[in-house]
């Protein structure tokens, strides 16, 4: 007896690779279209403070309705108003190659592999000071690829469109320095009673040595891991004499 001809798959099974397909590519062109629409105007940041950071946003929505909540503390402040010794103390502390590369350092993110695998630790921080700008003015604290990649372009762009001395200025003014305390005229104040112009060697060597974890290493604190990097960044600074005519703009 002669079997009945069988019947053809519904239109849906049988391009349902392709409409998966078209699914994802029209998923990934929205994304595409929203990241440029809400991408920040990085090379504004050449003449103009941001209003506010990323990092300052999720601070201050972390303070909202809490019971004892602490004020922000941020006063932003020109380059020249920054003593030249914190200049010295964060660059040696952060980024020793900072004015030498372009936005990436590769011996840091290879060294910090190394350590990885030799050591059986965890991967130790290897992002350079253009990479923290980008961080805390734009993004979250997610490790996830696309975030890391958006950092990229971020300190791609960055290096293209600032000076080193403006990306650093922009660094000395968000990066956090202790809870709710944002920049170095802030943290100065907060800290010593002094304005950021003021600072001492070692001064700039304690707040250098807060940017790691600065809810728990700032100046008071009574950590022995703290006092060793105070004193570990003033050893680099007596080193790295380089920095003093560095970090001063042509």
């Amino acid at each position: 007896m002669k079997e009945p001809p069988a019947r053809e798959a519904p239109f849906w099974i049988r391009h349902s690779n392709f409409g998966f397909a078209l699914t994802l590519v029209l998923v990934a062109l929205g994304f595409l279209v929203y990241q440029v629409i809400v991408w920040p105007p990085v090379g504004a940041l050449a003449t103009e403070r941001p209003e506010t950071t990323a990092f300052i946003q999720r601070f201050e929505a972390s303070q909202h309705g809490a019971e004892h909540a602490k004020p922000l503390e941020w006063i932003w402040i020109p380059y020249d108003s920054i003593s030249i010794d914190l200049k010295r103390a964060v660059v040696a502390a952060e980024d020793i190659s900072f004015f030498s590369h372009n936005g990436f350092a590769v011996d840091e993110i290879r060294d910090a592999l190394s350590d990885a695998v030799s050591g059986g630790g965890g991967l130790r921080g290897a992002s350079t000071i253009t990479q923290q700008v980008a961080k805390n003015l734009w993004l979250t604290p997610s490790r996830n690829p696309l975030r890391k990649v958006k950092e990229a372009l971020l300190t791609r762009q960055l290096e293209k469109h600032l000076s080193k001395w403006r990306i650093l200025e922009t660094y000395l003014n968000v990066a956090e320095l202790g809870t709710g305390i944002y920049g170095a005229e802030a943290a100065a104040r907060h800290y010593f009673d002094k304005s950021a112009a003021e600072l001492d060697e070692h001064e700039a060597a304690q707040l250098a040595a807060s940017l790691p974890r600065p809810a728990s290493w700032h100046p008071g604190s009574d950590s022995d891991g703290y006092s060793w990097y105070v004193a570990e960044i003033e050893r680099r600074m007596e080193r790295a004499t380089f920095l003093r005519r560095r970090v001063s703009p042509p």
